[in-house]
């Protein structure tokens, strides 16, 4: 559990909550009582929902970064009394549930993937524009690293994850390169690996709209939190979870999210468990892209119990 009394700072980061005011349009929190934000982050989302939720209601905020939750206390300190913070993975989130006795609730959000606060913090080695050690873990705790990832699994084996979580059409050459560098000596930081991964693909390939190292990075990142694996188990969990009239749902940032998403809310709709609310993903519009550039790949999904 994490423990909010042991703070002594005020937050100084603000992340801006991506399609904020389609997320409480869509969720319509003026009559709930019981939400549970699976990813609480920096607490941008949770502020805003908290302030549209009646006076009574619960808010649960999960996250695994306990840095993150740190900054989100002391952005929610003025509606002391209406929130709980845990450091936990949502994939445990009936085990929340129990520990609160909370047999249904009334919202279940996720935004997924992580902030621009993670992302452009060199210590966390999530990005390729500073040097830094290659740790890519959301929570610190946690013992699989990049590092481990690179330097010990097969060239089969790292071909596998940067096809399959990155979507990389090169990744078997990358994969040949990354083995033939650690022979030499152990790949150990972001810069170190961008740098072969960039020499390792056709020189056409260096000079795309996206950095050649993006993809791979992406890959490592989702391979070293088990981000999809959590969510094909967290959205069955917190739609079984819901009250009938309940609603759920999930801001995603990549095809494969998305795709994780849109089946699983088909599959519950196809049982006549569910109603999907938006037939086609809602997207950021130009204004809000104009504002925070982040939020441009974004997709929120929103479905409804209906038993």
């Amino acid at each position: 559990m994490f423990i909010a009394e042991s703070l002594d700072k005020m937050a100084k980061i603000y992340h801006y909550p991506v399609m904020w005011r389609e997320v409480l349009d869509g969720l319509q929190f003026s009559g709930r009582k019981v939400v549970i934000d699976c990813t609480a982050g920096l607490g941008s989302h949770a502020y805003k929902i908290i302030e549209a939720s009646r006076k009574d209601s619960f808010y649960i905020g999960i996250d695994k970064d306990s840095q993150s939750l740190k900054e989100t206390y002391w952005k929610l300190k003025p509606f002391e009394g209406r929130f709980v913070l845990l450091q936990e993975d949502f994939i445990n989130l009936d085990l929340v549930c129990g520990e609160f006795n909370i047999k249904k609730a009334d919202i279940f959000l996720f935004d997924l993937g992580i902030s621009t606060y993670q992302l452009t913090n060199p210590q966390r080695g999530f990005s390729f524009s500073a040097k830094a050690a290659l740790d890519m873990r959301i929570d610190k705790d946690s013992l699989l690293t990049a590092f481990d990832l690179i330097n010990n699994l097969s060239e089969q084996e790292l071909v596998n994850i940067f096809k399959k979580f990155g979507e990389e059409r090169y990744s078997r050459r990358i994969a040949h390169a990354v083995i033939i560098q650690r022979k030499k000596s152990p790949i150990s930081t972001t810069t170190q690996l961008a740098k072969i991964i960039e020499e390792s693909v056709p020189p056409k390939a260096r000079f795309g709209r996206i950095h050649p190292a993006t993809r791979i990075f992406q890959a490592l990142r989702i391979a070293v939190n088990r981000e999809l694996e959590s969510l094909k188990i967290a959205l069955p969990k917190a739609i079984n979870l819901l009250k009938k009239g309940g609603r759920i749902a999930v801001i995603s940032f990549h095809s494969l999210e998305d795709r994780i998403v849109k089946h699983t809310f088909k599959d519950f709709a196809s049982q006549k468990l569910l109603k999907i609310i938006t037939k086609k993903p809602k997207r950021p519009t130009e204004a809000e892209k104009k504002i925070n550039p982040a939020s441009r790949s974004a997709k929120l999904r929103i479905a409804e119990k209906i038993i």
